[in-house]
């Protein structure tokens, strides 16, 4: 996997962090993307800090085994931001041939006027604010990244790529996270839409749904809640890793339930 390069997005902490590394120890150069946010005191102190962190960490880790990493703090909210990442990534890395939409800009909303949730996490009335929150990262970005993937995998003659987003929402509605539920829905249909559209140009897209997955913010009552089903976030990079991989070429098009 030498020659590829990968760009994550939200891999300061958790599941693009993990994968991150994965990724790297198999040869491929990666740009990690990050936001650092600061979050209200109703979620766990662990969980705070890895948003609030940069991706030193990660790029230290990467960078200590010999991997290729660079890492970039960007909004993806901002319209702007995939063209720049691109750039960025082909400047320091080389031509983009992995893309990853694991960001998420998660906020917990509802329909039924309720000032906390079932874990006691704030909850917030279903807004403009809200939707545009969670939309302009999980839905909107993920569409302008694969637009960008699909224009620069032309520009370069590419005949090999591999797209992967992650999911937890879906077409059934997530009750307490109800925006965060649509627009994970819309990553699943852009993706699906991508395998369709972009096979013929050698590039698979699929979409992994992890269970519960800790990355600091499962407490007892979550895990008590799930049945103690909780996975640690290389669990899900190492699936992330298969479908990237030679081996998954004919793998495309899926919604992948990790159990």
């Amino acid at each position: 996997m030498n020659d590829h390069v990968a760009l994550i997005t939200g891999a300061n902490h958790g599941i693009g962090a993990a994968t991150a590394k994965v990724l790297a120890a198999e040869g491929i150069g990666v740009l990690v993307t990050y936001l650092r946010l600061r979050d209200s005191a109703d979620l766990p102190e662990a969980y705070r800090a890895n948003r609030a962190a940069d991706a030193e960490q990660v790029v230290s880790a990467i960078s200590a085994g010999g991997g290729k990493v660079i890492a970039i703090e960007a909004d993806l909210a901002d319209p702007a931001a995939p063209s720049m990442l691109f750039d960025t990534a082909e400047e320091a890395l080389g031509s983009v041939d992995i893309l990853i939409n694991n960001a998420t800009g998660w906020i917990a909303d509802s329909f039924n006027g309720e000032d906390s949730d079932r874990f006691s996490r704030d909850l917030h009335q279903v807004s403009a604010a809200t939707f545009d929150q969670q939309f302009a990262v999980d839905a909107r970005a993920t569409a302008l990244l694969i637009s960008e993937f699909a224009i620069r995998h032309r520009r370069h003659d590419l005949n090999w790529g591999r797209l992967v987003g992650l999911t937890s929402g879906g077409p059934r509605g997530f009750p307490e996270e109800v925006s965060y539920g649509a627009a994970k829905a819309a990553l699943e249909n852009y993706s699906m839409s991508a395998a369709l559209e972009l096979a013929d140009r050698g590039i698979t897209s699929n979409v992994i749904h992890p269970p519960v997955t800790d990355t600091g913010w499962v407490t007892d009552e979550v895990r008590k809640y799930v049945g103690g089903r909780v996975a640690l976030p290389e669990d899900v990079a190492e699936v992330i890793a298969f479908l990237v991989s030679d081996q998954a070429r004919l793998v495309t098009g899926n919604v992948i339930q990790m159990k």
